[in-house]
C-alpha cells in the first residue's frame, strides 16, 4: 500500500432541519391550536484515531466528509429525524490542524481517541414552541442553523518504540526485515526506501516494540537534500533513536557517518538528541578490518552508548540486539509511566 503522512480535507457538520407551522385540525376538537413540530439535529463529523491504518492514502480519493441534514418537523408535533454522524477514522499519530490559519486543532496520539470536528446543525423550532397565553395561535416557525464547515490540514508522524536512522545501504530495511514481519524492498542502490516502515518486534515472552525505519538519511536532508525532509518528522515521536552504521570496508568513516546523521537530527530539530539512543554496527558479516568496530565502540563508550555488532544477512548478534533494545524499551516506558503518575 503506498504510504502517504500529508493530506487536507472539507467537513461539514448536516444542516439542522426546519420547524414548521401546523395547526391541529381534528372532528369535534374546534380551535385544535399549533401543532407544528421542531427540526431535527444535524449529524456532526467525528474524528477518530484507529491502530488499523497507517496511511493518509484513503483521503486522496476521498477529501469530504459530510453528515447528515436533519428531517424538517411535521404536523401533530412531529420531531425530525436527527441526522446521522460521520466517523472519520485517522491514524494514531495524526496532527490536525485549520488549513487557513494553521491552529492546532488536536493531536491524535492514543487510539480510539474521538473528536468533533464539524457540529451539526440545532433543529429549528416549530410553531407549537411559540404559543403563549396571549399568542396562542403562533403562525410561524424557526429553520434550522447550518452545520459547522471546515478545511482541515492532517499531517501523520509515526508513532513508533525505536527510529532506525542512518545513511542509505546501511542494512536498515535488512534489519527490520529479519527482526519483524515487516517487508521493505531491499536492494543494492542509495534510497531503496522510499517511504517509512513500521515492524512490531517481539522479545521475551511477551514484550514487544515497534521499530519504524526511516528512509535514509544525508547530509543536508535538514535542508531538503535527499528524503529527509520528507520523513524527519516521523523520528519526533519516537522513544529510543537506534543509530544503524555500516562498518564492512566500503570506504565510509563510521564515527564520521554517526556525526553527520546526528548533526543532521540536531539541525531539524534539537530536542531529538536528548532521546535516549543506541547504536548497531551493521554488516558484521563483511568486515575486514576490526579497528573499524574498535574505534567506534570507544567512540560510543566516552558517550555513553551502547553498541550491538549485528549481521541482519547471516543473523550474527540478532538475538542480543533484540533482548538489548527491548530491554531499553522496557526501561523508558516504565520511567514515563512514573512521571505521568507523579504528576
Amino acid at each position: 500500500m503506498q504510504f502517504l503522512d500529508r493530506a487536507r480535507i472539507f467537513v461539514k457538520g448536516g444542516d439542522g432541519g426546519n420547524g414548521v407551522t401546523a395547526f391541529r385540525r381534528e372532528k369535534f376538537v374546534p380551535r385544535g391550536g399549533p401543532s407544528g413540530g421542531d427540526g431535527g439535529r444535524g449529524g456532526s463529523v467525528f474524528m477518530e484515531a484507529t491502530i488499523q491504518l497507517n496511511t493518509l492514502l484513503q483521503f486522496r480519493f476521498n477529501p469530504e466528509y459530510r453528515a447528515g441534514r436533519g428531517s424538517h418537523g411535521e404536523g401533530d408535533k412531529r420531531h425530525g429525524r436527527d441526522g446521522e454522524d460521520r466517523i472519520v477514522l485517522v491514524p494514531v499519530g495524526t496532527v490536525v490542524t485549520d488549513a487557513g490559519t494553521g491552529e492546532l486543532f488536536h493531536d491524535f496520539s492514543d487510539p480510539d481517541e474521538r473528536l468533533i470536528v464539524a457540529q451539526g446543525g440545532r433543529g429549528g423550532k416549530g410553531n407549537a414552541q411559540f404559543a403563549t397565553s396571549t399568542n396562542r395561535a403562533p403562525r410561524h416557525h424557526e429553520d434550522g442553523s447550518p452545520g459547522e464547515i471546515r478545511s482541515l490540514a492532517l499531517e501523520l508522524k509515526l508513532i513508533a518504540d525505536v527510529g532506525l536512522v542512518g545513511f542509505p545501504n546501511v542494512g536498515k530495511s535488512t534489519l527490520i526485515s529479519r527482526i519483524s514481519a515487516a517487508r521493505p524492498k531491499i536492494a543494492d542502490y542509495p534510497f531503496t526506501t522510499l517511504e517509512p516502515h513500521l515492524g512490531v518486534v517481539a522479545y521475551g515472552d511477551e514484550g514487544s516494540f515497534v521499530v519504524a525505519d526511516i528512509p535514509g538519511l544525508i547530509e543536508g536532508a535538514h535542508d531538503g537534500t535527499g528524503l529527509g525532509l520528507e520523513f524527519l518528522r516521523h523520528i519526533e515521536r519516537t522513544k529510543l533513536l537506534l543509530h544503524v552504521v555500516d562498518v564492512s570496508s566500503t570506504g565510509r568513516d563510521t564515527i564520521d557517518d554517526f556525526l553527520t546523521i546526528s548533526r543532521e537530527l540536531e539541525l531539524y530539530k534539537p530536542d531529538l538528541l536528548l532521546k535516549p539512543q543506541a547504536v548497531a554496527a551493521s554488516k558484521m558479516d563483511a568486515l575486514d578490518d576490526r579497528a573499524r568496530v574498535d574505534s567506534l565502540r570507544d567512540f560510543c563508550k566516552a558517550r555513553g552508548l551502547e553498541v550491538f555488532e549485528i549481521s541482519a544477512v547471516t543473523g550474527l548478534g540478532i538475538s542480543e540486539f533484540v533482548a538489548g533494545i527491548g530491554a531499553k524499551v522496557e526501561q523508558i516506558r516504565r520511567v514515563s509511566q512514573a512521571a505521568v503518575s507523579s504528576s
